[in-house]
């Protein structure tokens, strides 16, 4: 047989809209970094972590759980539906667990998306909503952001023109922090054009002041073009555990659980989760501490004579000036690392995520030390 025959030419196999697509990369392990710089540690101030760590109780669920690890999840996760479900006064049907936002983001995507349709995304956002959606054969169309805010009017006028299937839409918005004002937010509605569906991310939510954010679950249960992804990832500490959640009107969800894996949140997590749920007040002493934070972070940058954007989330978006990819290379050897704003096209940022108050003042320090050229 002709060896050249059993070369498979695997570009012309997979999906076409696959193609040109690159996978997310990480970047270098903590440990080789550690290793490269001659660093004992290194605080990870870039992937938005919450840095004070899971919320009381939730370690302690996971040990109980470990001794359940030989078993598949049961029940289809009717604990943490209802756990959830009990938690925002909802029915358990409209909940829809799986192991993260992405996890949903490539659910809804792949429930929604036929090859060629529109899909409206704001520029600058999370990059992940782009990728899925090319993958899954739709058209991207970007809408610039407005004075670093979402253009809602912008986004509904241009889903309206290109027909477009779904906008998406991260609130509080990731990398810059803002926040959606309940007028917006119904000005948008009112606006979406028929056979529309806004995906809205709320990964950030719980970091947002009650009384300023917006509560989507009504629409969802009138049956408006509304999905809601949710996580664990974020306030609750459990970023390592991939667990987040879907709420979705009834008819919507079998959907989304048709396309996800069976079994794929694990015992863990589910445990961890219903842990923190238990002890919901937890949730707002977090929110307090990390809004305390994140004051005295932007307080000390402002000392430095940097500003920072008013923010919803646990980070802040930190306008430094010149080259600042170059900068976040020169925080790594302080041991810092922070997200240069450059990869979200916006030069002479950063985004930093905020944590307990040594480690802000720390960091704050180190920060005006570089921009100064004060040496290590």
């Amino acid at each position: 047989m002709d060896a050249d025959r059993l070369m498979v030419n695997w570009v012309s196999l997979v999906r076409p809209s696959l193609v040109g697509l690159e996978p997310y990369r990480p970047g270098p392990s903590l440990s080789e970094l550690r290793r490269e710089h001659s660093l004992e540690e290194i605080a990870k101030l870039n992937w938005n972590e919450d840095l004070f760590g899971p919320l009381p109780g939730a370690l302690d669920a996971v040990r109980d759980e470990l001794a359940n690890a030989w078993m598949y999840p049961e029940q289809a996760y009717s604990d943490l539906r209802e756990a959830v479900a009990d938690w925002l006064e909802l029915p358990p049907e409209t909940i829809v667990p799986a192991h993260g936002i992405q996890a949903l983001i490539a659910a809804v995507a792949h429930t929604f998306i036929r090859e060629g349709d529109a899909v409206v995304v704001p520029q600058p956002t999370y990059g992940l909503y782009a990728q899925v959606s090319a993958g899954a054969g739709a058209r991207v169309v970007r809408v610039p952001n407005r004075d670093f805010r979402l253009d809602l009017p912008a986004l509904a006028d241009v889903a309206r023109t290109e027909s477009a299937k779904l906008v998406w839409v991260c609130d509080p918005n990731n990398p810059t922090g803002s926040l959606v004002e309940p007028s917006e937010w119904a000005e948008f509605l009112a606006a979406l054009p028929d056979g529309t569906a806004a995906v809205v991310d709320e990964a950030y939510r719980e970091y947002a002041d009650p009384e300023r954010r917006v509560s989507r679950e009504a629409d969802v249960l009138a049956g408006r073009p509304v999905v809601l992804l949710r996580t664990f990832s974020k306030i609750f500490g459990l970023a390592g555990l991939r667990l987040g959640y879907a709420v979705a009107h009834p008819e919507l969800a079998p959907f989304l659980d048709v396309v996800q894996e069976p079994f794929n949140v694990n015992r863990a997590a589910l445990a961890a989760g219903r842990a923190c749920l238990a002890h919901p007040e937890q949730i707002d002493d977090r929110r307090r501490q990390s809004a305390e934070a994140r004051t005295l972070l932007a307080g000390l940058l402002a000392e430095a004579g940097m500003e920072s954007l008013p923010s919803e989330a646990n980070f802040l978006l930190v306008h430094v000036g010149g080259d600042d990819a170059a900068l976040a290379g020169e925080l790594v050897v302080r041991g810092f690392l922070v997200r240069p704003g450059s990869e979200f096209g916006l030069d002479g940022w950063i985004r930093v995520t905020v944590g307990p108050p040594p480690l802000m003042e720390r960091f704050a320090g180190e920060l005006a030390a570089v921009r100064t050229g004060v040496p290590r």
